[in-house]
């Protein structure tokens, strides 16, 4: 794209935060709160005293103050399609997949988001995407939804035909890049008139509140927006203080020391005044709850490792809070001591491989480009450097969201729903169908992650003129060998007819890889053997 996507995608996130202000006050109060409580702890920091407030904008980083983070609920192929080109004129691309069954609700979900770091320094807007997963839902609603997503279209003529101009002509010029605001916006605006009548309504919530929430309107509307606060605990004690209905508890991991992840609160949802229309087409008054007001800290970027030892954490707080009825305030006590398990300082998340870290040169570093031992033939280890202090590292801040809470945010501020979900929570995650309605694959985060972690390793080695050896060591140390169960083969005798590769007798062939960044083992290793000796049986190879 020839025109400037961080430019139009900050406008575009301002109108949008604007268009939201004026649907829901409440979101503009939480923005003040936010704010409030940034200041104070900037004073803190600075250890400023007296009267004398602190604009927290003048010494948090540019990005801060204008991040945000949205949610949207799409029901078909082609909303979700259409979405994807929207945000690719911004610079937003899917990352990551995310499957809701887990959480109980019929869709599953992607991030679209900048995917570098200099578009996420620039602005890092992004929108949590799900859409509707119509084979967990039973069939009468399947058909009552179907239906009624068949009669919409949420976005207009005007802007599918500026994605088309961007698409074919790679630029829009500033008076198209306006208009594609204006219509962009149409597609996330609150309509208080639903497309289904009430009884259809009462239907789709009883299955559950999210499947009323997507097919009922006539949109996609923006269900929440999120400001980026750095002191989340503040916020939540603000929001009670000033009287907002607001969660009883913080997703996410402990506040710690070194924070990782993020963590979020919210108030909750609100119920909102919808029309309904009745069998003679008369407008009857109802109520929907749907749309609410979240606020967000972010921390470090973990690594698969990281990821694993964190999700093990959580699972096991999850199944002793299960256990033992365990909420609120009893949760955070439990959810706390579990997470002293997790390594807490910059050190050892390192040192563990636990997080994602840029590096850069230390002054000792600018001063030393020139000296002997920088330009010295012999191996030096990334770990050399650190401890000579040419090098050090900046942990990488987490772009994406909860991958287990991600779908509890909602349950929290929904209230109760129906517990009978037999046909959502026996679903397995669908990947690859997901990506058939986006049109695209989802980028894997990890790897993006890495990629940030590789460039600054490499952009101080060409600074120092190293040889090779940095990157190669990290590689080294980040490498593991991935055994594809699927491609292993019968090497057999040559006089042997079934043998598919010729050999000495007993062995096999093994397609073996070595990747960075990828877990070891196959989820199907065991299928494929088990297929592979009822195979030789059935041929009589073996008794």
């Amino acid at each position: 794209m020839a025109f400037d996507q961080n430019t139009l995608r900050s406008q575009f996130c301002h109108a949008l935060s604007e268009m939201y202000k004026s649907e829901v006050p409440l979101y503009g109060d939480l923005i003040d709160v936010v704010w409030e409580a940034d200041a104070k702890t900037v004073q803190n920091s600075q250890n400023i005293e007296g009267d004398s407030v602190i604009n927290p904008d003048d010494i948090l980083p540019a990005r801060h103050r204008v991040e945000r983070h949205g949610a949207i609920r799409l029901g078909t192929a082609h909303e979700l399609a259409t979405i994807r080109r929207m945000f690719a004129v911004m610079g937003m691309h899917p990352v990551g997949y995310y499957d809701l069954s887990l959480a109980g609700f019929p869709m599953h979900a992607t991030a679209f988001r900048p995917n570098t770091q200099e578009a996420l320094d620039k602005n890092p807007f992004r929108v949590f995407t799900t859409v509707l997963r119509m084979e967990l839902l039973t069939e009468s609603t399947r058909k009552l939804a179907q239906k009624a997503l068949e009669q919409r279209n949420i976005f207009t003529p005007r802007l599918l035909a500026l994605l088309d101009i961007a698409e074919s002509q790679g630029f829009l010029t500033p008076d198209q890049c306006t208009e594609l605001i204006s219509n962009g916006l149409e597609t996330f605006r609150w309509h208080s008139k639903a497309t289904v009548t009430l009884e259809e309504y009462e239907q789709l919530k009883a299955e559950h509140p999210l499947i009323a929430d997507v097919v009922s309107f006539p949109n996609s509307h923006i269900n929440h927006l999120t400001p980026r606060t750095i002191d989340i605990d503040l916020v939540q004690q603000l929001m009670l203080d000033h009287g907002m209905p607001a969660k009883d508890r913080i997703e996410g991991p402990p506040k710690r020391s070194c924070p990782i992840l993020l963590r979020q609160t919210s108030f909750k949802a609100l119920e909102e005044t919808v029309y309904f229309k009745d069998s003679s087409g008369s407008y009857v008054k109802g109520s929907h709850t749907a749309r609410f007001g979240e606020v967000e800290q972010r921390g470090y970027a973990l690594t698969r490792k990281g990821r694993q030892l964190y999700d093990r954490i959580l699972n096991r707080v999850n199944t002793e809070a299960a256990e033992s009825g365990l909420q609120g305030k009893t949760y955070d006590t439990l959810l706390e001591e579990r997470f002293k398990e997790f390594p807490d300082s910059l050190s050892e998340l390192h040192d563990l491989k636990l997080g994602y870290f840029t590096y850069r040169l230390t002054p000792l570093g600018d001063q030393s480009v020139n000296e002997s031992f920088v330009l010295s033939e012999e191996p030096i280890s990334l770990q050399d450097l650190l401890d000579k202090q040419i090098l050090s590292y900046e942990a990488i801040t987490y772009e994406d969201f909860l991958p287990l809470s991600a779908g509890g945010i909602f349950n929290s501020n929904l209230g109760g729903v129906s517990q009978s979900k037999q046909l959502i929570m026996s679903a397995d995650p669908d990947l690859d169908g997901f990506q058939h309605l986006l049109g695209k694959c989802v980028a894997d985060e990890f790897h993006l992650y890495a990629e940030m972690q590789q460039k600054s390793l490499e952009t101080c080695r060409q600074k120092l003129r190293l040889k090779e050896i940095i990157i190669l060591q990290f590689i080294h140390q980040s490498m593991t060998t991935v055994y594809h169960a699927s491609a292993t083969c019968k090497m057999e005798r040559k006089n042997d007819t079934m043998a598919v590769v010729d050999s000495h007798g007993g062995l096999k062939v093994v397609d073996a890889s070595s990747f960075p960044f990828l877990p070891p083992g196959h989820s199907q290793s065991i299928a494929y053997a088990f297929a592979e000796k009822i195979a030789d049986r059935i041929l009589g190879f073996v008794d």
